[in-house]
């Protein structure tokens, strides 16, 4: 899937995806494949090591997508990605915003429907 966020060049790794969560199936939050993530913090990923997936997620949440958009660009099972989200989250990396609630309006809910669909169409 061609990115305008730059991370179609990336090489493939050969880590199993159950090996970067622990094993875990699970976020450690309510997470929402339909929930925008935002950074909060962009200097915790300097004591990463180089290429590491949580320097990609961070760098994607810069441009506020669903967590199923940032999974699609990054190529990468949507468990594993929520999971490592989660983790984030509760590491004060990144922040979730609530999905819509009964009073959203149609635009928004036809906008969240067109994200979920196009991170959707990616995995």
């Amino acid at each position: 899937m061609s990115s305008p966020y730059g991370s179609e060049n990336r090489p493939t790794t050969r880590v199993r995806p159950y090996a970067l969560t622990s094993g875990r199936t699970e976020p450690a939050i309510s997470l929402p494949l339909e929930a925008v993530v935002e950074t909060v913090s962009y200097t915790a990923h300097l004591e990463w090591p180089a290429g590491d997936l949580r320097t990609e997620i961070v760098r994607l949440g810069t441009h506020r997508l669903s967590v199923a958009e940032i999974a699609a660009y990054l190529g990468r099972p949507l468990g594993m990605v929520r999971v490592m989200i989660g983790d984030l989250v509760v590491g004060g990396i990144l922040r979730v915003h609530s999905t819509l609630t009964e009073q959203a309006s149609y635009d928004e809910r036809r906008s969240l429907m067109e994200r979920t669909l196009r991170g959707l169409r990616g995995l």
